[in-house]
């Protein structure tokens, strides 16, 4: 869909939205958009965009009717490379930001005469020069205020009223408008049109300039929570050099197509992914991973786009240009994840959906209470008018009753309960980018702050995945280089993974051989084949008694490979045993420290795999796991996985084979190690860039620390509003100070929600 054409079904498409201040704003758009047949709609106040989800054909054109008729607009992200849309849009948020910067001084210009011409009647009761140029004065300034710089909220209050979707300007606009209005009703007392009223124009001026205070510094901060993917954004390579009709020309990296060979000198970014050719060099992808020491590479390795090549120059090949890089990728997670919706976010938008309404009624009720009946709330206002200065109980009941009116309509606030949850989440995802964590979708930060089990695969998660030889035995007659050759010279030409081993040691170690003749593979025991006129033999002790090699030599050479945990591949020449070669699949560096890491912040560990009951034994008692099966299918570690939940376990699953795809689905959080298959990392709500058992322990402690942000956030929102709000009722708040509290706790909110960027992972 390209914003003016029918969009083919099924299709996902992100759209900017114009207009939105608070989570009113994101309730109204919401409910616009899903209003619409065929349309699945989540929307973000802190990335200004929607996410749509269609089930038909939806034309542009529903779409704008829709979030127009709610007084909102919509725009279709052009199609071209991801980062120029994304700089577009940081263009224009720092362009709105700058305009706001205006506005904010513009109306402080107007309002702080208004004040200091305020001062002298709050002090001394005195309206200089006389209280006819006092009220016209001040009144004037506070219209300009509201009319001018206060315009776009006014008219943002008037469209989502007319849309029947009121939001948060609708009550600045009535407590500022309403302010403004009583200057006028000033005027009309001094010229003895009305009855007298308190000229709170002023009060008004200083709620619209508060309030554009607040949209503005509220944005500046919201600009440091986005500023994951203007970091990422930072990091691309502007041109590469590319070889073409035997010359090197330097293009823009977005001119650069799979198959071109690039030249990357030492220093230089690499433009895009690739497969080095030709050189040797280490290549900083702390981008990618979050870890400083540079990753040695040769021909055959892959290489990162926008990594640092250090010491060596490089050829490479182009694999993955524009979208299909791993920055672009990384990008999109991090859009999706911070546009996304955790769980608990759903009761506050319950919340925020019905509050301007509800806030209405209650500054309504608040106004009739005070002018119907005030000797219920006078009592209680001559009471705190001893120690608090602005209550003064002996105003009209008018001017006591749109006091309090004012108070209530400013003081609410559903910026902070709508802005708690998605920009802990955006700084939190932003975060995990640069730390190697990818998380595809918001709820799978709060699932895995609950979890209480993590469920491993064990090859190639807990393993390296690639066997290897650990120990070499020879007999009295022959060397370990004697064994390892012959062997090898069988195995070479075998394309079972310990073959592959003994051969790569073999070359490893510099040891020649020739290609076995008359080979002959043993289904399930070995292979057979003749070295140097020999007859060789190399598998399982079963393979050897049948080639006569007697049962006690055998015998004391088994004793020496009691390990479980390995697999001996015996080898026989001539009719003798020549020894044994023990083969592994070492698990990983870290793995033992960090399962025991994770066993002391409460989580239980369980390994799955399809090795066998021994081995699954021997590695599990090594890493200090609790539980293990062994000997399971795909279909086996999804039932594993189901019987765990089944017990009331929140099960985070850890895998990285194409056979892992099916359990990460199954589990509450699937977290993929982003060495493994690409449908491993598609099947998983979260991608460790690294292979290292470490970013699971990173993972765990970013979503804690994101959903404990989370629960600050709510938390403090929540009591602001019950605690402000019924004070404000009762005339105890002065309609600026409330006004000051409302911006404060937005900017509040989004200020701990940056707090997380200190956290340690």
């Amino acid at each position: 869909m390209d914003g003016s054409t029918a969009t083919p079904t099924p299709e996902r498409r992100t759209y900017r939205i114009a207009g939105m201040h608070c989570a009113g704003c994101v309730g109204s758009v919401e409910r616009s958009l899903n209003a619409v047949d065929g349309v699945e709609a989540s929307v973000s106040l802190p990335a200004e965009s929607a996410t749509l989800t269609f089930t038909r054909d939806v034309g542009f054109e529903e779409l704008a009717a829709a979030v127009e008729g709610a007084g909102y607009e919509i725009e279709p992200i052009a199609d071209v490379d991801r980062g120029e849309a994304e700089r577009s849009r940081l263009a224009e948020a720092e362009a709105r930001s700058l305009e706001a910067r205006k506005t904010m001084w513009t109306a402080w210009a107007l309002t702080v005469p208004a004040m200091v011409w305020m001062l002298p009647e709050m002090i001394a009761g005195v309206r200089w020069p006389s209280p006819l140029v006092f009220d016209l004065g001040v009144t004037v300034l506070g219209a300009a205020v509201l009319f001018g710089p206060g315009g776009p909220t006014l008219r943002s209050a008037w469209r989502s009223a007319r849309g029947r979707t009121p939001n948060m300007d609708v009550l600045i606009a009535l407590g500022a408008g309403v302010s403004v209005l009583t200057g006028a009703w000033a005027i009309l007392h001094v010229l003895g049109f009305a009855p007298m009223i308190m000229n709170f124009a002023p009060v008004g001026a200083m709620i619209a300039a508060i309030h554009l205070t607040g949209r503005y510094v509220e944005a500046k901060a919201r600009g440091r929570s986005s500023s994951a993917i203007q970091a990422l954004l930072s990091l691309e390579a502007p041109t590469a050099r590319v070889e073409r009709e035997g010359a090197a020309l330097e293009v823009p990296t977005r001119d650069v197509a799979v198959g071109d060979v690039m030249i990357i000198r030492p220093g230089e970014k690499i433009p895009t992914d690739g497969v080095v050719l030709e050189g040797r060099s280490a290549v900083d992808e702390s981008l990618a991973t979050g870890e400083s020491i540079p990753v040695e590479k040769e021909p055959g390795s892959s290489v990162l786009g926008s990594t640092v090549n250090h010491s060596g120059a490089l050829r490479v090949r182009a694999t993955g240009v524009g979208e299909d890089t791993f920055l672009s990728n990384v990008i999109r997670l991090v859009e999706e994840a911070q546009a996304s919706k955790v769980p608990i976010q759903e009761f506050a938008d319950r919340v925020t959906a019905i509050f301007v309404p509800v806030i209405l009624v209650v500054a309504l009720a608040a106004f009739a209470g005070w002018f119907v009946v005030p000797g219920v709330f006078t009592e209680a206002a001559r009471w705190a008018s001893g120690f608090i200065p602005w209550v003064n109980p002996e105003l009209g009941r008018l001017s006591l009753a749109l006091y309090a009116a004012v108070a209530v309509l400013v003081i609410a606030c559903p910026c902070a309960l709508g802005l708690a949850t998605p920009t802990a989440l955006m700084v939190g995802t932003g975060l995990g980018a640069t730390r190697g964590v990818l998380i595809r979708d918001g709820a799978a930060v709060q699932t895995l702050d609950r979890a209480d089990t993590l469920v491993f695969d064990k090859t190639g998660t807990l393993t390296r995945g690639a066997p290897r030889v650990v120990e070499i035995f020879a007999t009295d007659e022959a060397a370990e280089g004697r064994v390892l050759g012959v062997a090898a010279a069988v195995e070479d030409a075998s394309e079972h993974p310990l073959a592959r081993a003994v051969v790569e040691e073999a070359r490893g170690r510099g040891i020649p051989f020739s290609r076995a003749g008359g080979v002959e593979a043993r289904v399930g025991m070995g292979i057979v084949g003749e070295v140097d006129g020999q007859r060789v033999a190399v598998g399982s002790a079963r393979l050897l008694r049948e080639e006569g090699i007697p049962e006690e030599d055998i015998a004391e050479v088994e004793r020496r490979f009691r390990d479980a945990a390995r697999t001996v591949a015996w080898v026989a020449a001539g009719g003798r045993l020549l020894g044994a070669i023990a083969i592994a699949d070492p698990v990983k560096d870290d793995a033992r420290e960090t399962l025991l890491e994770l066993s002391r912040r409460g989580f239980r560990t369980v390994m799955l795999t399809g090795d066998h009951e021994a081995v699954a034994a021997a590695v599990a008692e090594h890493l200090g796991i609790d539980d293990f099966r062994a000997g399971l299918l795909p279909a086996d570690k999804v039932e594993a996985v189901r019987q765990l939940r089944a017990e009331g376990r929140t099960v985070a699953f850890v895998g990285d084979g194409i056979n892992d795809a099916p359990a990460l689905k199954a589990a509450d959080v699937g977290i993929a190690v982003g060495t493994g298959t690409d449908i491993a990392i598609e099947a998983a709500d979260i991608t460790l860039v690294q292979g290292d058992l470490r970013s699971v322990l990173r993972a765990t402690k970013l979503a804690r620390a994101t959903f404990r942000k989370i629960r600050e956030n709510l938390f403090w929102a929540y009591v602001y509003n019950v605690v402000a709000i019924p004070v404000a009722f009762l005339g105890l708040l002065h309609p600026v100070l409330a006004e000051a509290a409302m911006a404060l706790s937005s900017i509040s909110v989004v200020t701990n929600a940056n707090r997380l960027r200190r956290a340690r992972l």
